[in-house]
């Protein structure tokens, strides 16, 4: 048993093939404008090992589901829950370890540390989740190789190209064996060739690996290649595509 399905089975969640379940959400925005609705009414259920791509224009609220999904901001109204759990019935502490035992982030900035190690950026959420120093070690070295970067783990990550620091992001996302991936515009700050590197790696992880990926896309190519394309206009689901 994985860390994501003991730490699943120890907070009540029931056993199922739905890892993601959006139930009727709403989120509302005050602002000097008056209240601006950014999602109205969304329903959504992702399975496991389903590759989901959410696309939208600017402003239609992708990019806040995508946030709310990952538990970093709280809806309005409506519930969330990933492998069974209620997500925002969980107290601050609880929602914490929530979020770092079942939910991996990539962005599109790649959030790295600069000042430390490749390998040390990998092992972060090991360090978070009280994972011991020799076990975190190597979980994070062997993300590394197999994502190709092996040879880069005593490197900072300024020093890597792009390709290169986005793989370190996808292991590191990778870390605490996560029930879901959640990549906001991965392959945004990359050019076409290495784009479409890493939505290999992350094809390959849904496809080989059964890890359950949420993708926000621009890229109409990209979310053709996805199991399944969600396409948002103004806070709502518009259509859904298989392919």
């Amino acid at each position: 048993m994985n860390s994501t399905e003991e730490y699943a089975l120890q907070n009540g969640a029931i056993d199922s093939q739905t890892v993601l379940k959006v139930d009727n959400v709403t989120k509302v925005f005050e602002s000097a404008a008056g209240r601006v609705a950014a999602l109205r009414g969304i329903d959504l259920e992702i399975k496991r090992g389903e590759f989901v791509s959410i696309v939208g224009p600017s402003g239609s609220g992708k990019s806040t589901l995508l946030n709310i999904i990952g538990a970093l901001d709280k809806p309005t109204s409506g519930k969330v829950y990933i492998n069974g759990i209620d997500i925002f019935a969980l107290d601050d502490s609880e929602m914490a370890t929530m979020r770092n035992h079942l939910i991996g982030f990539i962005f599109q900035s790649y959030n790295l540390i600069n000042r430390t190690t490749v390998l040390k950026n990998v092992a972060l959420p090991g360090i978070i989740s009280e994972m011991g120093s020799e076990e975190r070690e190597r979980r994070a070295m062997r993300l590394l190789q197999v994502l190709g970067i092996g040879d880069k783990a005593q490197y900072k990550p300024v020093n890597l190209s792009g390709g290169q620091q986005q793989r370190v992001a996808i292991a590191r996302s990778l870390m605490n064996d996560p029930a879901m991936i959640l990549a906001d515009e991965p392959t945004g700050n990359l050019d076409t060739k290495t784009g479409s590197e890493v939505f290999g790696l992350l094809r390959m992880l849904s496809s080989k690996f059964r890890r359950t990926v949420v993708m926000v896309t621009h890229n109409p190519e990209l979310a053709e290649a996805s199991d399944r394309a969600v396409y948002i206009r103004d806070g709502r689901v518009e259509k859904e595509v298989s392919h």
